[in-house]
C-alpha cells in the first residue's frame, strides 16, 4: 500500500472520528447523566489514536470539543471544552504512542494496556487543564473536585470504553482495515 494511500485512508478514519464524536453524544443526549458517565465523545479521541496513530489521534481529540462547542454550544467552550480539548488530545496521543510502544505485546494486552494508561494519564492532564482555566476565571480548582469530575463521576465510562473500544478495534482488524507500519494488519 502507497505512502498516499495509508495518508488518505488515515484521513478518511479520521474525519469518521470527528462525525462520532459530534453524533454519539447527540444520541446519548437525552440522559444527561448517562452521557456524563459514559463521556461519548472520548471513544472516538481513543480509537482514532489506536486506529490512526499519535499524530492524527491527538488532532482529533484536539478538535471533537472545540469544534462540538462551537456548533451545538456543548459542552460550554470556556472552560468546558478547551479543558476537555487538552483531555481528548493526550487520549488521541497516548493510545497512538503506547499501541506503538508495546508493539512487542499480544493483541490484546496491547490495546488494554494502551488504553488504561491513556484514560488514566489523559484524566490528569484534563484536570491540569481545568485548574489552569478556573484559575485564570480566578475560581478554585480542589483536588476533590478533580477527584470527583475525572474518576469517580467516568468510573462507569471508563470500563463501557475498556469493552466498546476494543471491540470496534478488534472488528477493524478482522475486516483487515487495519494499517500497520505501512501494512495492512494481518
Amino acid at each position: 500500500m502507497s505512502e498516499q494511500s495509508i495518508r488518505i485512508r488515515k484521513i478518511v478514519y479520521a474525519a469518521v472520528c470527528i462525525a462520532l464524536a459530534l453524533v454519539l453524544p447527540l444520541l446519548l443526549g437525552q440522559v444527561q447523566i448517562f452521557m456524563q458517565g459514559v463521556s461519548p465523545m472520548h471513544i472516538p479521541a481513543l480509537l482514532c489514536g489506536l486506529v490512526c496513530g499519535p499524530v492524527y489521534g491527538v488532532a482529533v481529540g484536539f478538535i471533537c470539543p472545540i469544534l462540538r462547542s462551537a456548533i451545538f454550544s456543548m459542552p460550554v467552550m470556556y472552560p468546558t471544552a478547551l479543558a476537555m480539548a487538552f483531555e481528548l488530545a493526550a487520549y488521541g496521543l497516548l493510545t497512538g504512542l503506547f499501541y506503538q510502544v508495546f508493539h512487542k505485546l499480544g493483541f490484546w494486552p496491547r490495546v488494554y494496556l494502551s488504553l488504561i494508561l491513556a484514560m488514566i494519564l489523559g484524566r490528569f492532564v484534563g484536570g491540569i487543564a481545568q485548574a489552569i482555566l478556573l484559575g485564570i476565571k480566578g475560581e478554585g480548582y480542589s483536588l476533590s473536585m478533580f477527584a470527583t469530575a475525572y474518576f469517580a463521576k467516568t468510573s462507569v465510562g471508563m470500563v463501557v470504553h475498556l469493552i466498546v473500544i476494543p471491540a470496534v478495534f478488534f472488528a477493524l482488524k478482522k475486516a483487515g482495515l487495519l494499517i500497520e507500519n505501512g501494512k495492512k494488519e494481518a
